[in-house]
């Protein structure tokens, strides 16, 4: 924690220079590989559009999912719902703040924050990030697991924002599978990934407990189908 810091506040890690610049490094080569990738993206249904619009999102993806993720983001996919620009939901801790630079690198903010550690600044971030035309991008079972299972984040961005929860399923083939908890999923080189965009689920603003239940059971339903372990 910095010095003069309130102990109530939990301060993100912070990359060191030297680091950063490695990262740098990394992304210039994860854009040579990823560009091998032969990315193909379903739109979304009309009724999709009708429900969004242009305004901002959010969207919901696997943390095993990143990498594609990341990949994804280019012109095709902004015009599709055309926002400022996009801010992701990381980890505040020494892992997380590698993935926030790497999100710098491809032009996204990151948002420092999770359900262990400083959740509830994160989620005030969020609904800012939104307020100021940012579609939000929350790996919901992340950072610690467990793996494909709804927490409790992304609905309460959901509820207080009442913006509404966008299922990506985002799955590449072929494609190597990591031995961690998350089960990290990295296509191979010249593979064929795809995105679907799934209907927009809402989380109305007076959801009681059990209604919300229902929802996150609902979204956990479609983000399975989608996205095959």
């Amino acid at each position: 924690m910095a010095d003069g810091a309130p102990k109530s506040v939990v301060v993100p890690y912070v990359l060191p220079f030297h680091k950063r610049c490695a990262v740098g490094i990394l992304c210039a080569c994860a854009r040579l590989f990823f560009a091998t990738w032969r990315l193909r993206w379903l739109p979304a249904t009309p009724s999709a559009k009708k429900a969004t619009g242009a305004s901002p999102v959010i969207y919901c993806i696997w943390h095993n999912r990143l990498a594609m993720a990341v990949a994804s983001y280019n012109k095709e996919n902004r015009q599709l719902w055309p926002v400022k620009g996009v801010a992701a939901v990381v980890s505040a801790s020494r892992d997380g703040a590698f993935l926030a630079a790497i999100l710098e690198q491809f032009r996204m903010q990151p948002i420092r924050g999770s359900s262990s550690r400083r959740g509830g600044q994160a989620l005030l971030e969020a609904t800012t990030w939104l307020e100021k035309g940012y579609t939000v991008v929350i790996t919901p079972d992340g950072p610690r697991g467990p793996c494909y299972k709804i927490q409790e984040g992304i609905m309460s961005l959901a509820q207080l924002t009442g913006r509404p929860i966008v299922p990506l399923g985002i799955n590449g083939h072929p494609h190597f599978k990591a031995r961690s908890w998350d089960k990290f999923q990295l296509p191979v080189p010249f593979a064929n990934c795809r995105v679907l965009y799934g209907e927009p689920i809402f989380v109305p603003r007076d959801a009681d407990d059990v209604e919300r239940k229902r929802i996150r059971a609902e979204l956990e339903r479609v983000m399975l189908e989608t996205n095959p372990p």
